[in-house]
């Protein structure tokens, strides 16, 4: 990861249901099976629409489809406005294929995820995750933001919108937004381009602050003849202060609720050529298990096939929209942990295959809230872009209001 990024928008809806296809993948090649048998493909989880199709009609069909194995879960959600609603549906009796509910259209101006785990012949798992975004009507513009309507969060949460079209009025369009907090707190939103606006308190919030998001988008104009059409408040509440230092150097993460540390845990971090970001990331996204593939994030061979693709990487917590994440690890020795950075730039935990609540990365997942902030230190790569992922606490507050459409 550390020499192959690349910028990626963040597309923001849920806790984060907000991530439009960003990459997953930043972990080794994992190893064959007992017996040195290949692990099968698992590559028979087809989700329609694509994953970060954009602009999908009403009419498009919605569908999670396998050639072989059975069909163990299907959850797809539709968020808007930070609310996110079922979408129900039903496996068929065979397990090879999920279908919405009869006379189901796809809602317009929204997001869609879908979250599909099946499993093989021999009883193996395997994950595929989509997002999608349906069409919004011409001349209109619409902002995706996190958090969830009526979440709890951590402390490090920063409310990110991203627009389906760039704003060229941006004063009038931060103008038509308000975040405030109570107890009060100074909030000052800050855009880092043409369709990414956050904002943020001065400090982590305090736990226990009620914040509410009025938008009054509706009929301002974004852009020459392109109008706003959100009108609604949606409110979240920041739960405890947890923050977790991940000390690169000593292969260890130290995980504090205030004071107190809980836990200090072994892990394993980003290899020599491949080293994991230093710096202030929030936890945007929670997965108990996902696929990760080299290929979305620049991991290549000669031939030009994905470095690695594992199907069931269990626990994962997505820290960076470039594709760093904290997630279970089941296929390193148990010696690495603590003692070897062996990643393709993201924070392994020990975990078992399948995902175990008693394992280590088990134990964190359990204790982690969407909000969360990881700290990486003694890494000798770089700091890591405050536009990437919920990054914005690596720049200090001065540079931080500069960005400010309104001064």
């Amino acid at each position: 990861m550390a020499r192959r990024r690349t910028r990626t928008v963040l597309a923001v809806v849920l806790v984060w249901t907000g991530l439009l296809a960003a990459p997953i993948g930043c972990t080794p090649r994992p190893p064959a099976d007992a017996g040195g048998k290949p692990r099968p493909p698992a590559d028979t989880i087809r989700i329609t629409p694509d994953d970060g199709a954009k602009d999908v009609a009403a009419d498009s069909k919605l569908e999670v489809k396998l050639s072989s194995g059975r069909l163990e879960r299907v959850k797809v959600t539709r968020t808007e406005d930070a609310q996110a609603i079922d979408v129900p549906g039903s496996i068929s009796e065979d397990g090879l294929r999920w279908r919405p509910r009869a006379g189901t259209r796809l809602a317009l101006a929204a997001q869609y995820r879908v979250d599909a785990v099946a499993l093989d012949a021999h009883g193996r798992r395997a994950a595929r995750n989509a997002t999608f975004t349906t069409l919004v009507p011409e001349h209109r513009f619409i902002g995706y933001f996190n958090p969830e309507n009526r979440s709890t969060v951590g402390t490090g949460m920063i409310v990110s919108f991203v627009f389906n079209q760039k704003i060229k009025e941006r004063a009038a369009v931060q103008r038509a937004i308000r975040v405030s907090a109570h107890p009060p707190v100074e909030i000052v939103g800050r855009w880092f381009d043409s369709q990414r606006l956050d904002f943020r308190p001065r400090e982590y919030w305090q736990p226990g602050t009620k914040v509410s998001i009025d938008l009054r988008l509706r009929d301002v104009e974004g852009a020459p003849d392109v109008y706003g059409i959100q009108h609604k408040t949606t409110t979240f509440t920041v739960g405890r202060s947890q923050i977790s230092t991940v000390d690169v150097r000593n292969h260890t993460m130290e995980v504090r609720r205030g004071e107190r540390l809980l836990a200090t845990l072994p892990v394993t971090a980003g290899a020599r050529d491949t080293t994991t970001y230093n710096g202030k990331m929030v936890v945007s996204e929670m997965f108990d298990v996902t696929r990760m593939d080299g290929a979305t994030v620049g991991f290549r061979n000669e031939t030009g096939k994905s470095e690695y693709d594992i199907k069931d990487v269990p626990h994962a917590m997505r820290l960076t929209t470039s594709g760093t994440f904290l997630h279970g690890n089941y296929w390193a020795h148990p010696s690495v942990f603590g003692s070897a950075n062996t990643s393709h730039g993201c924070v392994g935990l020990r975990d078992e295959k399948g995902g175990s609540q008693s394992s280590p990365a088990g134990w964190f997942f359990d204790r982690t809230l969407v909000g969360d902030v990881i700290e990486v230190v003694n890494s000798p790569d770089r700091q890591v872009d405050p536009w990437n992922g919920l990054s914005g606490w690596n720049m200090d507050w001065a540079d931080w209001k500069a960005g400010s459409a309104l001064g």
